[in-house]
C-alpha cells in the first residue's frame, strides 16, 4: 500500500507491502531512513530548520521542523524495532527554488540543521541529493529498503 507522506509530514512502517512516498521537495527536506534487519523504514518532510521561530506551531505540527522533526522520526522507528547502528539513511530536497539569488536560502539551512543534528549523535548519511534548483519526489519500498528518486524531467532511478 502506498504512504503519502505530505508537506510537514512524517510515516514510518514495518508492513512489507508498503511503500512510502513523498512528493515536490524543493527547498523541504526528504529524510528517509530504513532498518533491513527489522524492515522499518519512514520519510520525513521537513519545511523549516528550527522550530525556535514559532514554538506553538511546532508544537501543533512538529514535522514541519528539522529539530522537533527528526527525533520523532527516528524515536517511531525505534519503537518498531529499528536500531541506530544498522539505519541507512538518504536525503533529498534542499534545492533554492523560489530563491534562486540565494536571498532566504532556506534549502541550504534545512541541509545544514539537518548536518547539526547528525554530527551531534554521530549519525551518517549514506547517500543524498540535495541542492541545486530542481524538484525531488523519493520513495522508498519497506520490503526491500529499495529507494527510488525522480528528479523533474527524468524517469525515477533506484539509488
Amino acid at each position: 500500500m502506498k504512504q503519502i507522506v505530505g508537506v510537514a509530514d512524517m510515516k514510518v512502517s514495518n508492513n512489507t507491502a508498503d511503500a512510502v512516498i513523498t512528493y515536490s521537495l524543493g527547498s523541504c527536506i526528504g529524510l528517509v531512513i530504513y532498518d533491513p534487519v527489522a524492515r522499518v523504514g519512514g520519510i520525513l518532510h521537513y519545511m523549516l530548520p528550527e522550530s525556535a521561530i514559532d514554538k506553538e506551531k511546532a508544537a501543533k505540527r512538529p514535522f514541519m521542523f528539522a529539530d522537533t522533526g527528526i527525533p520523532r522520526l527516528f524515536k517511531t522507528a525505534y519503537a518498531m524495532g529499528a536500531k541506530k547502528p544498522r539505519i541507512r539513511i538518504f536525503v533529498a530536497g534542499g534545492a533554492e527554488i523560489l530563491d534562486q539569488n540565494g536571498f532566504f536560502n532556506i534549502g541550504k539551512r534545512n541541509y545544514m540543521a539537518l548536518k547539526k543534528m547528525f554530527f551531534k549523535n554521530k549519525v551518517m548519511i549514506d547517500k543524498q541529493e540535495v541542492g541545486g534548483n530542481i524538484n525531488r519526489t523519493v520513495r522508498i519500498e519497506i520490503a526491500s529498503g529499495d529507494i527510488f528518486l525522480k528528479t523533474s524531467g527524468s524517469k525515477e532511478v533506484r539509488i
